[in-house]
């Protein structure tokens, strides 16, 4: 990743922070969103209805400014969302689908893209209508589809940005608290609290939950501080990662009912065991190698590759 994009994402940090009004003036449209809508599932269906949704959901995602923050277009955020209908009720316009969310991010000075989040949401249903205009409203959430939608992208965005500094996506994720306490009315699953312990209301309350706060904090030293500086210095870069490792370890200990050490071990299953395999010391793998198999003994067959 060019510096110059890391100087032009710390000045939208301060913005954010400092609440510069010049700022306003700059269309922001913080999202690179790829979506698919898979609807192999339904039969006896035109498929007008799944196109124009695809198309829908990518101009909104896309095409509106979800912040006050200056993003270049090469500065956006990649994203990607696989929509699978399972289920259509086309007299009630009614969609029952499963959405696999990804957001990636570059890491400085090379070709690789690294996921800072991804995980399935298996209760993503709304209802749509080809001929239905999407807005949204925070203050009126009248449409399950495009509250579904803003939940996501500014969950998206604080994400992201709190890989860039210290909780810098505190106010960006105050909002998604703030869609989920409105969206408490809705009849659509996924929102209750203690309905699911992966549900949009478990993720998100439980990346704010004070008892959390390691987790939260290992964003910046696992990216920023870790698979930033390996470029210049792999030992070093590796070193902020095995920190950022023991902060998932304290995280997981203040709340071991959050699902969220283990969801963060499932996509970093890979890029863990590269970064450790046959590299470091034999005790920096051993440290590691206790932490994730702790957390998620699911995965030992890969893990072992740690210490090897």
């Amino acid at each position: 990743m060019p510096m110059h994009r890391y100087f032009k994402k710390l000045i939208a940090l301060l913005l954010l922070v400092l609440g510069s009004s010049f700022a306003s003036w700059v269309e922001a449209q913080e999202l690179n969103c790829t979506v698919k809508v898979v609807h192999s599932q339904i039969q006896g269906t035109s498929t007008d209805v799944f196109e124009s949704l695809e198309t829908a959901v990518t101009e909104f995602m896309n095409n509106r400014t979800w912040t006050e923050l200056q993003y270049q277009k090469a500065e956006r955020i990649d994203c990607n969302l696989t929509i699978t209908v399972k289920k259509y009720d086309e007299k009630n316009d009614m969609f029952s689908c499963e959405l696999l969310f990804q957001v990636t991010r570059p890491v400085f000075d090379s070709s690789y893209s690294t996921t800072v989040f991804s995980m399935r949401d298996g209760n993503f249903t709304f209802s749509y209508n080809s001929q239905d205009a999407l807005d949204f409203n925070i203050n009126n959430m009248d449409n399950t589809l495009t509250a579904l939608l803003a939940y996501y992208a500014y969950l998206f965005i604080g994400l992201d940005l709190d890989t860039f500094s210290p909780m810098g996506g505190t106010d960006i994720l105050h909002v998604v608290e703030s869609i989920v306490n409105n969206a408490q009315t809705m009849t659509v699953p996924g929102w209750k609290a203690f309905d699911d312990s992966k549900n949009r209301h478990a993720i998100i309350n439980d990346y704010m939950d004070s008892s959390m706060e390691p987790f939260r904090q290992l964003q910046y030293k696992y990216y920023r501080q870790g698979l930033d500086e390996m470029s210049k210095n792999a030992d070093r870069g590796r070193t902020a990662i095995t920190e950022a490792l023991e902060m998932l370890k304290e995280a997981n200990s203040n709340k071991p009912i959050s699902q969220l050490p283990q969801i963060f071990t499932d996509f970093k299953r890979d890029e863990i065991v590269n970064i450790y395999s046959g590299h470091g010391t034999e005790k920096e793998r051993q440290t590691v190698y206790d932490i994730v198999s702790n957390i998620n003994a699911s995965q030992n067959s890969y893990w072992n590759k740690i210490k090897k």
